[in-house]
């Protein structure tokens, strides 16, 4: 594959442009000789036909976004059918790529981030970053055309000497001979390789959580759980969102130790959810410490409407270091968690600067959450993914799952980042590769309940065989003491789809997912999966 390159400086003396070419098979890191300045743009461009029976994937920017395989002539669709009052009101461009990517919004136009691939049946061409650091690489496909844009996400960066331009790697084969290739490229691999089942206490109960309705529903998961398994206690804890270093003492009287060690008394490791980077209105950290959020053109970052609104921490303040430091020797060391769910990571690199970039700046802020976090395990999530490759145990890969099967029609309006068990779905199986690679994949929980849900029977048996086959983590968030025999025979059933072989996944017509499970070929259609 040949690339046409331009790269632009600014400097004291005027614009510079550098143009060239490379050839790209396998691993290429472009380093250029930079004049001192300021770079505006550096961007490849080459030829690359795709046809009408060819997928194409283009990564999403953060877990959430939603990232299928598309047809030739499909589009990414923006926000600007919105009113942008409301988009600015609910900051609906903040959860995902949309105040710094374009979106040409027209057919035959995709976007993505850090890489894309095409494939024709079992054949794939893989186009990917070998690191971001440098910027995030953003992929832009133009079908109409045949022509692919490769960008690094670097403007306002001093640069003077050698520089990264492009790093990218390129390979032609089967999904394993591409994904593997490319992350020994990389030098990545997962921390582990041991699955993890479990309980979350998110989707049934949400933020109204207690002492007793933990401890209810902790009696309920010992009865069906397995030793080692992993009972995660959800946002709803902390008073507020930010204020980590206490409980809400009207809802956990005692604290959270005492519930860690009652986990630890069933034969269960103790998880526990955090948003460490940032914090909502109302909360104390916020009141007492304004100086400690980071600010873009002298406000407050406002990272989205949860909560009632939120804003990110600035990792560059010793202050927020230190008291991070803090949230996590009393979660980890006094109260005896295991696993840490760290959740809106996204928020703390929402730019960068004239010596780092935004994603520069998100890789330090995972490596920070790794060194806080020492050897204890880390589950990330709302996390750009390439930059927390290697330094989480294990990771969301698409959104969170609804209650339903794709949302309102209102919501469906919003951004690609939404709640959606259908779109949580799609993610989990198009980002099926790195499971095993970069973490072991997270795809949110599945249902066997009856009540407090709108899935369908058929909906729920096929959230949760694709959860089966695809996730390194397998949880689910019901009253498991409420499990009828059948819904206990399908639970250990799940369990065995984790032992799967020859998972293979078809969408010529329709959406096929085929396995073999004790001895048994299998086949699951998963419905209503129109892009």
């Amino acid at each position: 594959m040949k690339l046409d390159y331009t790269v632009r400086v600014l400097t004291g003396e005027g614009r510079r442009e550098l143009r060239g070419s490379a050839e790209l098979n396998g691993a290429l890191r472009l380093v250029l000789d930079l004049p001192q300045g300021v770079l505006l743009s550096a961007e490849a461009r080459c030829s690359l036909y795709c046809s009408d029976w060819e997928r194409i994937f283009m990564n999403g920017f953060q877990s959430w976004t939603y990232s299928p395989e598309l047809r030739r002539a499909d589009r990414i669709r923006s926000l600007r059918h919105l009113p942008k009052l409301g988009v600015r009101h609910y900051g609906l461009d903040r959860y995902g790529d949309n105040y710094f990517v374009p979106y040409p919004d027209k057919p035959g136009s995709s976007h993505g981030e850090s890489w894309c691939y095409f494939r024709d049946g079992e054949r794939f061409r893989l186009l990917a970053s070998l690191s971001e650091r440098a910027g995030y690489t953003l992929f832009a496909y133009d079908a109409l055309s045949g022509e692919l844009t490769v960008r690094r996400d670097c403007a306002g960066i001093f640069c003077g000497g050698a520089y990264p331009v492009f790093e990218l790697y390129y390979a032609e084969g089967t999904e394993d001979d591409v994904f593997d290739g490319w992350f020994r490229a990389m030098g990545v691999t997962a921390r582990t390789q041991e699955k993890i089942a479990g309980y979350t206490s998110w989707y049934n109960r949400y933020q109204e959580i207690s002492e007793q309705s933990i401890l209810d529903d902790l009696r309920g998961c010992a009865e069906v759980l397995r030793p080692g398994d992993l009972f995660q206690i959800d946002d709803g804890w902390e008073p507020f969102v930010g204020d980590w270093l206490e409980t809400d003492a009207e809802k956990f009287p005692r604290g959270l130790k005492p519930l860690s060690e009652e986990i630890h008394a069933r034969g269960l490791k103790a998880g526990l959810w955090l948003a460490p980077f940032v914090a909502q209105k109302g909360s104390k950290l916020l009141r007492e410490h304004p100086d400690w959020f980071y600010k873009h053109e002298l406000r407050k970052w406002y990272c989205g409407v949860n909560w009632g609104g939120f804003y990110a921490l600035d990792i560059d303040k010793p202050e927020v270091v230190d008291y991070l430091r803090e949230v996590f020797r009393r979660v980890l060391d006094d109260w005896g968690f295991d696993l840490v769910k760290l959740d809106f990571l996204y928020a703390a690199a929402p730019f960068g600067d004239g010596r780092e970039t935004r994603a520069g700046r998100m890789r330090r802020a995972m490596e920070l959450l790794r060194e806080l976090c020492g050897e204890k395990l880390i589950l990330g999530c709302g996390v750009p993914l390439m930059p927390a490759f290697g330094l989480v145990d294990y990771c969301r890969i698409g959104c969170d799952v609804g209650l339903d099967w794709n949302g309102s029609w209102l919501m469906q309006q919003t951004h690609r980042e939404r709640v959606s068990t259908k779109q949580s779905i799609g993610n989990t199986v198009f980002r099926r590769e790195l499971s095993g690679r970069a973490w072991l994949n997270d795809p949110d929980v599945f249902f066997l309940r009856e009540d407090n849900l709108k899935l369908t029977p058929e909906e729920k048996r096929v959230l949760a065989t694709v959860n089966s086959l695809f996730g390194g983590v397998l949880f689910c968030s019901d009253d498991m003491s409420a499990y009828t025999p059948e819904a206990r025979a399908l639970y250990e059933e799940l369990l065995r789809n984790r032992e799967a072989k020859d998972i293979r996944v078809d969408t010529t017509n329709g959406f096929r997912v085929s396995y073999t499970v004790d001895g048994e070929r299998k086949t699951l259609d998963i419905p209503e999966y129109e892009k």
